[in-house]
């Protein structure tokens, strides 16, 4: 089962039905824009496009286009700016999503967690220009906490929501044969959990990285895997995994009990 909103899941789906998944798609959230429509989001962009960030952070990939989309548009009508901000991406993902708009990441932690980018983040310098936050409507606040603690100033701002999706009693139906479920963020698994309850979840819990575990554990569930490298190809490495040592320890059951069984009188 795979629950990322539509727009996000193709990738993951279609390297699953490569290795010959059976993959059951069950879009519980959706990206949706913030609630004042990217007002703020728009302005801030304008003040980047004219230097006044010293870097902009991205932990998610979901805020780079609708801040390029403000930011570029901005940048096409003004003069050239006193200062191009750094580009910094929590993972990856992020990164490849920067790159996709021409801007390369100047900083990618080596751990995709707020936490590793808040470590390795460099300290401010005393002429140092603040910091540009373009983050989810909700957000954890180690990212920007981590920065004030080494001297930023840290600007954050609204770029995308995420909202519960409305599945089909089919779809909900379907989902519930499944073997094993891939988490991506812990606002699929609050919403995953909302729908079918923690005892509801397929057998097998996968996640992409240790935010999205703890979130699977808060709920009174248990993970199977956790990928390796925090990316779309780490958590498919990991469900293929996870679902291979669940099968290998039914096949050692079934042969246990043929033991059994042929040793009784």
């Amino acid at each position: 089962m795979v629950t990322r909103a539509r727009t996000q899941a193709s990738t993951l789906v279609d390297r699953l039905v490569a290795l010959g998944a059976d993959v059951v798609e069950l879009p519980v959230i959706a990206i949706g824009t913030p609630a004042d429509g990217g007002e703020a989001l728009g302005e801030r962009a304008r003040r980047a496009a004219g230097g006044e960030y010293e870097w902009v952070v991205f932990t998610s990939a979901n805020a780079v286009d609708p801040f390029f989309d403000a930011f570029d548009a901005a940048a096409g009508t003004a003069g050239a700016p006193l200062s191009v901000p750094r580009w910094a991406a929590v993972g990856p993902a992020t990164a490849r999503a920067l790159a996709g708009r021409g801007r390369p990441a100047d900083l990618v932690p080596s751990s995709a967690v707020a936490e590793a980018l808040a470590d390795e983040f460099p300290a401010a310098g005393a002429s140092a220009r603040p910091v540009l936050f373009p983050r989810a409507e909700t957000v954890r606040d180690v990212l920007a906490r981590g920065l004030r603690a080494k001297g930023w100033v840290v600007d954050e701002v609204v770029a995308y929501r995420t909202v519960g999706s409305e599945p089909t009693p089919e779809a909900l139906a379907e989902a519930r044969t499944a073997e094993a479920i891939a988490f991506t963020s812990t606002s699929t698994v609050e919403r995953t959990v909302g729908l079918l309850g923690a005892d509801g979840l397929p057998p097998v819990v996968v996640t992409i990285g240790p935010v999205t575990s703890a979130a699977v554990r808060g709920a009174g569930s248990h993970v199977d895997r956790e990928a390796g490298v925090h990316d779309v190809a780490g958590l498919v490495d990991a469900v293929v995994a996870a679902v291979a040592d669940r099968r290998g320890a039914t096949d050692r059951g079934r042969r246990r009990q043929q033991r059994e069984h042929q040793q009784e009188p």
